[in-house]
């Protein structure tokens, strides 16, 4: 498979995959390590687009007043709740759980709900999502020698 499409390919699903829509980054990512990509180049790119597509979770709390009751919207009302509670108790700190499966895409909208600046959001998401590749990358190649 030609690199750059391989590359756009997981930076796509990696984005879609921080977002409403359903997608297993991790799975494209450990695929294409699999295939004998280059390691950090799979983990920059993924990191890239997951981070990104928590922008997008970040600019619906933004606007949460105005999209919240749509069916589309990626957080049910108790999940925001929750988040949002969380998020005050630990402030932007509760952003290195981003990554997590369950809670995390709810945690990146309570931020833009509680006005967290993009700055501190990019780069406590950006450390969290990356930490996440490189575990996984890391685990896969463990698993490979």
């Amino acid at each position: 498979m030609d690199v750059f499409l391989a590359l756009s390919g997981l930076f796509a699903i990696a984005f879609v995959a921080a977002t409403i829509l359903p997608a297993q980054s991790e799975a494209a990512l450990i695929g294409l390590q699999l295939a004998g990509y280059p390691i950090v180049l799979l983990v920059v790119v993924a990191s890239i687009g997951n981070t990104l597509g928590a922008v997008v979770n970040w600019a619906l709390g933004r606007g949460v007043e105005r999209f919240r009751h749509r069916r589309w919207f990626p957080v049910s009302a108790s999940s925001l709740y929750r988040a949002s509670a969380w998020y005050r108790r630990w402030g932007r700190w509760s952003l290195l759980l981003s990554w997590a499966p369950l809670g995390g895409d709810a945690l990146t909208v309570a931020a833009g709900v509680m006005r967290e600046p993009l700055w501190s959001f990019l780069l406590l998401v950006g450390i969290a999502k990356t930490g996440r590749y490189v575990v996984l990358a890391a685990a896969t190649a463990g698993l490979m020698s």
